[in-house]
């Protein structure tokens, strides 16, 4: 059996509040990896209103849970709004993109 490094960026064992983890800043976005192990990466994502990650695409499957607020996401060109409480899932290989419309806070579940 392999030893893989487990990263957890956050409390260990203790209860916390995804929304919390992350202020918004201004005119930005900020990210902080949770977990960072063997096949999973779990990142939270903060994006002020207006801000947008560009399209690409990643070679694995993607979840991404909106935590707070609301934004559009584009998925091979097709877009889909999104608010709390929401989920997607991107494909992998497949050309994503996503735009903040009010301060909008993610949590991103990329399996390898």
């Amino acid at each position: 059996m392999t030893s893989v490094e487990s990263r957890f960026d956050g409390p260990i064992a203790e209860p916390f509040n995804l929304a919390n983890l992350l202020e918004y800043q201004s005119d930005a976005i900020v990210s902080r990896i949770l977990i960072n192990a063997g096949d999973t990466t779990m990142t939270v994502f903060a994006l002020d209103a207006g801000q947008r990650i560009s399209e690409h695409s990643a070679p694995h499957d993607a979840l991404l849970q909106v935590i707070d607020g609301s934004g559009c996401v584009e998925i091979d060109g097709t877009p889909h709004s999104l608010a709390a409480g929401e989920s997607i899932v991107f494909p992998a290989n497949v050309p994503h993109a996503l735009e903040a419309e009010d301060a909008f806070k993610m949590l991103l579940t990329m399996v390898r």
